[in-house]
């Protein structure tokens, strides 16, 4: 195999078994989805936000609220989710502000809560970015059934793969399916207040 080959295998087989992992999980979120309370999507969290308040799931409770797992060292899906959440917040108007969408990191070690904050500035103030040390993180990735791994770089560094979809949780604090947002954000935002 020349070193060329050998330079672009190791990281097209860490892409397909992340691609697989995460199809993986997918496919039991929306099983789990189809088979109503077959399997607990979700629970209790008590997290950091950027301001250090603590932020609940039970101070979410009497509206539907979104939740997306990534980090911010994400180089695509990351941004591209949350911008697109922005553009749905963005089609809401004032008639979404009761509204939230959670960005819960699955790397806490390098998200703190002010880099967490700084992240999410850059897009609707709607979008609450959430952290706080490994356990309640593993706790609540755990809960939601969320796929995440710390890949190793050649560097020394390190990215992340984790579960890309997006949850929408009822009014109840319960899961109620998986959030389409590839659609025009007018047509999500619309689904999304009609669940108001």
């Amino acid at each position: 195999m020349s070193p060329r080959v050998r330079r672009f295998a190791l990281p097209a087989a860490a892409l397909l078994i992340g691609v697989a992992a995460l199809l993986t999980a997918l496919v039991v979120t929306l099983q789990a989805e189809r088979r109503g309370s077959g399997v607990a999507v979700g629970g209790p969290f008590a997290l950091k936000a950027a301001d250090g308040s603590t932020v609940t799931d039970r101070q979410l409770l009497g509206r539907p609220f979104l939740v997306f797992f990534g980090f911010t060292h994400c180089p695509d899906v990351c941004p591209t989710k949350l911008f697109e959440l922005s553009e749905m917040f963005r089609a809401m108007g004032a008639k979404g502000d009761a509204v939230k969408a959670l960005f819960i990191t699955v790397d806490p070690e390098r998200d703190t809560p002010a880099i967490m904050g700084s992240y999410v500035s850059s897009f609707d103030p709607r979008i609450v970015g959430l952290t706080g040390d490994r356990a309640a993180i593993d706790a609540v990735i755990k809960e939601f059934r969320v796929f995440a791994r710390k890949v190793p770089l050649k560097d020394g560094d390190y990215t992340m793969e984790h579960t890309a979809l997006v949850y929408l949780m009822g009014k109840d604090g319960r899961f109620a399916g998986s959030f389409n947002l590839e659609r025009p954000p007018g047509d999500a935002a619309a689904d999304l207040l009609g669940r108001l």
